[in-house]
């Protein structure tokens, strides 16, 4: 059975500008790195593969250069990559890039059945946190979010139990396989590269599945298939703070000037 972790190769957005004139990212000379929250889906998945004996599988849409990222998925121990890379992929919201992952998916379980898919939380590009719980929609998968723990995955009775962090406390929940579990950052500790994978992943295979092999609707795929599209991005402006009464010592003093100032603003009635 197959344990499938779905990543993605995003610019590193510590080091993103935004062009003020056109309203895009600058992506000259950004580096690209694996999504962060996808670091630890992988890592999760690897822990599922040692534990179960399952197969791990990593998939990847985006353009060739992504083929360093999932090379990088072979060397941490996934056993095999399949990058989903055509112009005509180019340019998806969720809704497409769902459509394509699910496809992909569904592939993989006709070869071999699937257990689970994992998924991180959100992509540091986007931030919609929508592209997994698509994936488990389209395919009928159960789906679990911000899962912070996976307790067990009974391959035997086809369930597996997670625990999910929401706001300030948590829950246990139980699900059928196959399921769609969306992780969290704390889920776990990603593991190093050892030197003999490193040299494996430099020469392993990692098949390219194309339109041509997908043979998806390109109506439904891409820039056509998007039900949205991004205008135009651009920082918050921010009012600059204000330091009050830089100096005092006296805390009933500070805190005088403080509610003073909150009552010229209108923001304390007395």
């Amino acid at each position: 059975m197959l344990v499938v972790a779905c990543v993605k190769q995003v610019p590193d957005t510590t080091q993103v500008e935004v062009d003020p004139t056109t309203g895009t990212l600058k992506r000259e000379g950004v580096p690209f790195i694996m999504n962060p929250f996808d670091i630890h889906a992988l890592e999760e998945s690897l822990r599922l593969k040692d534990r179960y004996g399952l197969r791990a599988v990593v998939v990847s849409m985006g353009p060739p250069s992504t083929e360093v990222t999932l090379r990088k998925a072979l060397a941490l121990g996934a056993d095999e990559a399949v990058l989903l890379s055509d112009r005509a992929f180019g340019g998806a919201d969720t809704l497409a890039t769902s459509l394509v992952l699910a496809e992909a998916i569904r592939r993989l379980d006709e070869r071999e059945e699937v257990a689970v898919v994992v998924c991180g939380r959100q992509t540091i590009d986007g931030d919609t946190a929508q592209v997994g719980p698509g994936i488990a929609t389209r395919l009928g998968y159960s789906q679990l979010t911000l899962v912070d723990r996976i307790d067990e995955v009974d391959l035997r009775a086809r369930k597996v139990r997670a625990r999910r962090k929401v706001g300030g406390w948590h829950e246990t929940v139980e699900a059928p396989l196959p399921a769609m579990i969306a992780v969290v950052r704390e889920i776990n500790r990603p593991r190093y590269p050892t030197v003999p994978r490193r040299l494996m992943a430099e020469e392993a295979t990692i098949a390219l599945w194309n339109n041509e092999v997908m043979k998806l609707d390109e109506n439904k795929i891409g820039l056509k298939g998007s039900a949205t599209q991004v205008r135009r991005i651009f920082s918050p402006e921010r009012a600059k703070g204000e330091i009050l009464g830089d100096g005092l010592s006296n805390p009933e003093e500070a805190a005088h000037l403080l509610i003073g100032k909150l009552i010229e603003k209108d923001i304390l009635y007395l």
